[in-house]
């Protein structure tokens, strides 16, 4: 099934989630939320962006394709699919670097966003697996930027008083709904 997106202005964006109870069957949401993501040409989705205040986020950047002139370089995310449920993030270490990021439920918004570059993460995989492992590079920012969906983050957040001021404009009408997509979206009521 297909969620519609939840967009800039929805309560449940700025809420942190809640852990799911361990061995709960939650196979079908994680369908669910891989569906969703790639109908919206997404490479993650956090289940409060369908309206689930629950601590899940799935990711997907097995697609991504590396920037032309950039495929030597390129890290190997062509295994990189999977969901974090209660996930915890224990350590971000590394230089922050910048890069462009947008978000499913802030559509057409596209702004440099500094992140750590690694990340060390404990959560439970689809089988109530516990794993603590360590990401880096593209995987950790997606991760990042994932998990802070759960936390009632949203990149935005890390822009500077002066670029929020600028897309104020911008933010309204998406709360508003006058934003076009190319995906279904609820708009805040």
């Amino acid at each position: 099934m297909i969620y519609p997106i939840v967009v800039y202005g929805d309560p449940v964006l700025r809420q942190r989630a809640k852990d799911i109870e361990k061995g709960s069957d939650i196979t079908q949401l994680i369908a669910d939320m891989h569906e969703t993501m790639q109908a919206a040409h997404g490479i993650g989705l956090a289940a409060p962006q369908i309206g689930k205040s629950v601590r899940l986020f799935v990711v997907d950047a097995t697609t991504l394709e590396p920037e032309e002139g950039e495929e030597d370089e390129a890290e190997d995310l062509s295994d990189f699919k999977k969901a974090f449920i209660n996930p915890q993030i224990i350590e971000e270490s590394g230089e922050p670097w910048a890069f462009e990021e947008g978000c499913l439920s802030i559509p057409n918004l596209r702004e440099n966003v500094a992140r750590k570059e690694t990340v060390r993460i404990k959560y439970y995989n689809e089988n109530w697996e516990l794993k603590e492992e360590v990401y880096d590079g593209m995987k950790a920012r997606i991760i990042q930027h994932e998990y802070d969906h759960i936390e009632g983050k949203l990149f935005i957040d890390y822009l500077s008083p002066f670029k929020k001021r600028l897309l104020k404009g911008k933010l309204a009408d998406i709360t508003k709904g006058k934003v076009n997509t190319d995906y279904r979206i609820t708009i805040p009521k």
